[in-house]
């Protein structure tokens, strides 16, 4: 049904240098996790202060991925951590948000609407905290279309050592 994007097999470099991502692994320096499967409408693009950033065509969505470790978290609750990606946007509504398990630990999903830019957008977020790590994974779209990709994109997710 999903297949790793053409583009992706082989080792890509992708936000910094020294950097990999072969379809289900991405391997830095500093860190390195699995993500379930690419969905085949999935496209790799740049994006700024991330590690992996896709769009989804099919759904006219953009999906990031980014993960910092030792910078913060270790003290700060989800919630906290996840309302910091949001401090530039207006008009935040939550819809819902709940805890679910993510590699061994408890990770936070919040889907919200804000405006950016005057601009409304949806939004599913997820936020883990791992070994002195914070992982936090990223949907902007028009609306919820779409998302059975990007949930089993992230629910495959897990360290790699």
């Amino acid at each position: 049904m999903f297949r790793a994007v053409p583009l992706l097999v082989g080792l890509v470099a992708v936000a910094c240098s020294g950097s990999t991502f072969d379809g289900r692994v991405y391997r830095s320096d500093e860190i390195s996790f699995r993500v379930g499967p690419v969905p085949e409408s999935w496209q790799p693009i740049e994006a700024d202060s991330t590690l992996l950033a896709f769009r989804d065509r099919s759904a006219g969505a953009t999906v990031a991925v980014n993960g910092r470790c030792g910078k913060d978290g270790d003290d700060v609750p989800l919630e906290s951590l996840t309302h910091h990606l949001f401090l530039h946007f207006t008009d935040r509504q939550i819809t819902a948000q709940d805890k679910l398990a993510l590699d061994g630990r408890d990770a936070l999903r919040t889907v919200l609407l804000a405006k950016l830019d005057g601009v409304p957008k949806h939004f599913t977020v997820v936020v883990l905290k791992k070994d002195g790590c914070v992982y936090d994974f990223v949907r902007i779209g028009h609306d919820a279309s779409g998302m059975e990709g990007f949930e089993r994109f992230v629910q495959g997710f897990s360290t790699a050592g």
